[in-house]
Order: C-alpha cells, then structure tokens, then sequence
C-alpha cells in the first residue's frame, strides 16, 4: 500500500499516524509506504504531475507525528507507482481536478481508497442536492439575484463549493451579513459578490445549531462512531479548526437512516471510508449537513472517548475491501 499525504500542517491529533501502522500490522498487508507532498523532492509527483518520480519512506513501528516531521525525511527512495495495488490518498481537501485525474491516469487498475473521481464528485457541496430530503432547505445560487430570494425566505447560510473546515462560509439573516471580517449590511456584500461573481450552495440557517455538530465516520458501510462538536462561545461554527470543541455522543436513528440512504450511492463511487456531519434541525431530528471523502480524521479520538478498538475495527473493514475488490478483479481478468 502506498499512503499519499501532505505532512505540512499535521498535529498530534492528526488520524493518519495510528490509522496507517494498524493498517502494516494487519496479516494481510506485505507493507506500508508514505508520500508526502511536504517532501521538496516530491514537487515532481504532486506539483508537476510526473509519475516517474516519487520518493516514499516504509512506515515502521516508530512512525509518529513530529513538528519537524523526521518520521517523513529518513530512509526515503524512490519508489515506482507500478509496485503497488493499494494507494490511499490521505490528503486535505480540496484536491485538484487535475490532480485527481493524473492519479486515474498514473495509476490504471490499481485500488484507491477513496477513488479520485468519487473524492472529486462528492468535494463538491452542490452533491448534497443528491440526497435534498435529508438535508435542511438548500439551493444552488449563482446570483445575487438568487441568493436575496433565498434569504428573504429565511436566514440562511452561504457555502462555497470546495472549501472545508468553516472555510468561506457566510451567513445572512434580514439586511446583516457575517463574514471572516466582521458584520456588514447586505448591501455592501452584494457589492462584493458581483465582483467575485462565486457561486454558493445556500442553506437555510437552523436554529439550534449551537446544539452542535455531529461528526459520524463510515466505514465500507459500518458506521465506527460519532463525535459532537459544540461551537465556541458566541459563535455558530462548529467546526474545531474553528474554535468548536468535540464531545462523546451516540448516532441516533435517523442517522442511521441516512447514512443508510447514502452510502449504497457513495459504495458505487468506491469510496470507502468518509465523515458525514449532521446538525439538528428545526423540528428536533437530525439533519445531513456534509459530506466528506478526503483524509477523515477523528476515529482515534472517538475510540479513546468510546474505550474501544475502532482503530483497528476499521483497519479490518477496510483490509477485507481491499481483498474482495482484488479478488474481484482477479475473477474478471482471469
């Protein structure tokens, strides 16, 4: 297996270091290398697209996350993708289209966990409109136009389509207007979206968003666990890269419905392990609210909180993907 990811902006808490040495303990896996697009000789293979050169370092029992990054610089050689049948992009989003279909074309019938073109489809927040009933009134909005009668509807809350981590994110309600800068008048917001023109997917604003954000991860289907992220003190982003703190919390059933929804839809896109985050909506059930396919984080976490082995159960489901799909594909070129 080869593990693609972008050591620059790790910390501690960063899920990739216990995920990928449960993953080289498993009795089906040979060996596990990392690549890192924080390594400068890497600039080949992620900035230039050139598949010819990569340079990896074996994940052994030692491998942990460091400030200076030490278990990405020793023992590093050049590899070749041809040398393996698993490549798992542990990236953060967003990803490039460029990037993505480089990886479909460098890598013919290889496994990708999650598949790029799936990861590309799904990074979008105009893919939630796949699953509408399960979410909060939303539209697509390209206009101001647009946007000021869905506002006049109720507050609502604008997304940029491939931003992450409460990235970009906008809220209107009545003539007020909040952004990363501050408060401003509705006014003086259309005047600079018409000269960005960026389009948004709207989402009405729910109430009881301060009830906080619920962070679910699935894995081939299972669901591992759930954290509860409450917002920080006089603010309505959940998220932690935001100030938001994470809390223990069960999956309630009508999560579990809607995963139970999404995940045949996603499974056919060959993606295997994602996030799903829920907010509570207006009427007390929780309601989908995101999507995420690239390098989900928390599971180390979750199981610390949950006193269990989620880890390792979610190494398992994914050495036994791996196996059938190879098994699969054994069958058809056979």
């Amino acid at each position: 297996m080869l593990v693609l990811t972008d050591h620059s902006n790790h910390s501690s808490e960063n899920s990739l270091y216990p995920l990928v040495k449960s993953m080289r303990l498993h009795p089906y896996c040979l060996q596990v290398d990392v690549a890192t697009r924080g390594e400068p000789l890497n600039d080949f293979f992620f900035k230039r697209l050139n598949p010819n050169n990569i340079f990896v370092n074996k994940v052994e029992e030692d491998f942990a996350f460091s400030t200076n990054g030490d278990s990405f610089k020793k023992n590093l050689r050049r590899a070749f993708l041809k040398e393996y049948e698993v490549i798992w992009l542990r990236m953060p989003p967003p990803l490039s289209s460029d990037f993505l279909e480089f990886l479909i074309q460098a890598c013919p019938n290889r496994l990708f966990i999650n598949n790029p073109a799936g990861i590309y489809e799904t990074g979008s927040k105009a893919f939630l409109l796949t699953f509408k009933d399960c979410c909060p009134p939303m539209s697509i909005c390209t206009t101001i136009e647009a946007i000021m009668d869905f506002k006049n509807q109720f507050p609502i809350v604008l997304k940029p389509f491939r931003e992450y981590g409460g990235k970009g994110i906008i809220r209107i309600d009545g003539d007020t207007v909040w952004d990363s800068r501050g408060q401003m008048t509705f006014r003086e917001f259309s005047k600079i979206y018409k000269e960005k023109n960026t389009p948004y997917l709207c989402v009405k604003f729910l109430k009881n968003v301060s009830q906080g954000d619920k962070r679910i991860i699935v894995v081939d289907g299972q669901i591992m666990g759930a954290s509860l992220r409450l917002p920080a003190k006089d603010s309505w982003l959940c998220n932690v890269a935001q100030g938001g703190s994470a809390h223990m919390t069960k999956v309630s059933e009508e999560e579990v419905a809607i995963i139970q929804k999404i995940n045949p839809v996603l499974a056919k896109m060959g993606i295997v392990m994602y996030g799903v985050d829920t907010l509570v909506g207006d009427d007390g059930k929780r309601v989908l609210s995101e999507i995420n396919t690239t390098s989900i984080g928390g599971l180390p976490q979750i199981a610390q909180m949950e006193g269990k082995p989620l880890v390792e159960e979610a190494t398992n489901l994914m050495w036994d993907y791996i196996i059938k799909k190879i098994r699969e594909k054994n069958v058809i070129t056979n």
